[in-house]
């Protein structure tokens, strides 16, 4: 049996041209009166991606067989590129040590998570940062990594090197990928229909990388 999760990442040529995005799960009752009863049955959305229409190319193709092959379909989780979601800052802008707030200092809490909003505020744990891209601040004052801060990438997780004091802010800014794995242990993939134009499908849904 293999890991459960890799620190491997989707061949990036291809993710950059996949589709998909955030799904909820709402649970839908329509009343005698014509009402809706609306319960959403998820704390936060799952993503989904479909990379096959990122192939260009036979030379994609091929990346991705030899990487579903490694990850032996659904068994194995790894990290993949969002085209659309993969930095804290605004789009078009520079990663910043202000982006966002993740937590307050209380004088003796070193350890923070990389977290963001996502959609009406809902938090969003981010436990796949890019290492050297990770940016820190503490009362707007940037920390430098190593000196000032540590950093597990495989987790998210950020330890100061000092505590900081009662209500003092600290900020981050940074890249990230989503841990997700392969829907489906089959790739239906065929020479002719992708000479065709025939884009297959390879469908990506996130998961938890410590399950």
């Amino acid at each position: 049996m293999a890991a459960s999760f890799i620190e491997e990442r989707f061949p990036l040529s291809v993710s950059f041209g996949a589709s998909g995005g955030p799904e909820w799960r709402t649970e839908v009752v329509t009343l005698a009166s014509g009402a809706e009863a609306r319960n959403a049955r998820w704390a936060r959305a799952r993503r989904r991606y479909d990379a096959g229409t990122g192939v260009r190319s036979l030379a994609d193709l091929a990346a991705v067989a030899a990487f579903f092959e490694r990850m032996g379909g659904r068994l194995t989780g790894f990290r993949f590129r969002d085209p659309f979601d993969n930095t804290s800052a605004p789009p078009g802008a520079e990663v910043s040590p202000l982006d966002r707030e993740i937590g307050e200092g209380d004088g003796t809490r070193t350890a923070f998570r990389l977290v963001r909003a996502a959609g009406a505020g809902h938090p969003r744990e981010i436990t796949k940062p890019v290492a050297g891209t990770v940016r820190i601040a503490v009362g707007g004052e940037e920390q430098d990594e190593g000196a000032g801060f540590s950093l597990d990438a495989t987790t998210g997780l950020v330890t100061l090197a000092a505590p900081p004091g009662p209500g003092v802010p600290v900020t981050a800014g940074f890249r990230f990928d989503v841990p997700v794995r392969f829907d489906t242990d089959r790739l239906d993939m065929s020479l002719t229909h992708f000479e065709a134009g025939r884009v297959p499908t390879i469908p990506l849904i996130e998961i938890d990388p410590a399950t």
